[in-house]
């Protein structure tokens, strides 16, 4: 079965993917926030980060329970940032990009979760410094048992553990000649385990790809930042947002970057 065998069903799908995908941007966004925090994610009710008042339902309803209450908390009146709203909206985009791409296949499921870890890990990283090794873990755990359901399982597992070898390799030796030239730390352990992992399921081409992207949206990211001189930036977010891009719309973004520099 495929969303594109009738156009009522992809109306269906898409919504569905929408309001799924709002509700789990919701959850990772709160998860993220209480990892950054040294909390567990699976245990306490959700509660306002100022007042501490536990959350009821209908402050819980993605997008809606954010536009109705003005952005603001029911219970002491705080503004409630509006990062809730937007990495609502993104995740809903991100679930609905992902169902269109790979259609209603266990390779969807599969990417989906990967997509799900590396939203996570971004907003973990971009608070705390640091990219946890859960996500990391999930991701990779959801690769290997989606194995089963890829006709060419044995190619996809060399093409991805090559990969996952070749650029995590490369990056923990580049790191630690950079770390020597330069006198500092460059590059995070979790940064380095993140391109492996993104070996596994972008390939080799992919992978080489999403890393030029890494760099460009790093800088764009410290730009935004605007941080001091000597001032880490979190370089997760831009690994995780190239890697979801290269696997949503990959083969279009190569060939127009190849056809850039052809020119």
């Amino acid at each position: 079965m495929s969303v594109y065998d009738d156009k009522a069903l992809l109306i269906y799908c898409v919504t569905v993917s929408a309001i799924l995908g709002a509700a789990i941007g919701s959850f990772l966004n709160c998860a993220a926030w209480r990892i950054a925090r040294g909390e567990s994610f699976v245990k306490g009710r959700s509660r306002c980060p100022s007042c501490g008042h536990p959350l009821g339902a209908l402050d819980l309803i993605p997008v809606l329970s954010w536009l109705f209450l003005r952005g603001k908390c029911r219970y002491c009146g705080t503004k409630v940032p509006v990062r809730y709203l937007l990495t609502e909206l993104a995740f809903a985009g991100l679930t609905v990009a992902c169902l269109l791409r790979f259609d209603l296949t266990p390779v969807a499921l599969r990417n989906w979760i990967f997509i799900g870890c590396l939203f996570c890990l971004a907003l973990v990283d971009l608070e705390s410094f640091e990219i946890p090794d859960g996500c990391l873990l999930v991701a990779a755990g959801a690769w290997i048992l989606a194995l089963p359901f890829d006709a060419d399982w044995k190619k996809t597992l060399i093409r991805g553990l090559v990969a996952a070898a070749v650029f995590g390799g490369g990056m923990l030796l580049l790191s630690l000649v950079m770390d020597r030239a330069l006198k500092k730390d460059t590059l995070g352990g979790g940064d380095i385990k993140l391109f492996a992992v993104c070996g596994l399921y972008l390939g080799i081409a992919g992978t080489l790809f999403a890393v030029i992207l890494a760099c460009v949206l790093g800088l764009l990211l410290g730009a935004l930042r605007k941080t001091k001189k000597g001032e880490p930036i979190p370089f997760g977010p831009a690994i995780a947002l190239s890697a979801a891009l290269v696997l949503l719309f990959g083969s279009g973004l190569i060939e127009r970057y190849l056809s850039l520099i052809s020119l």
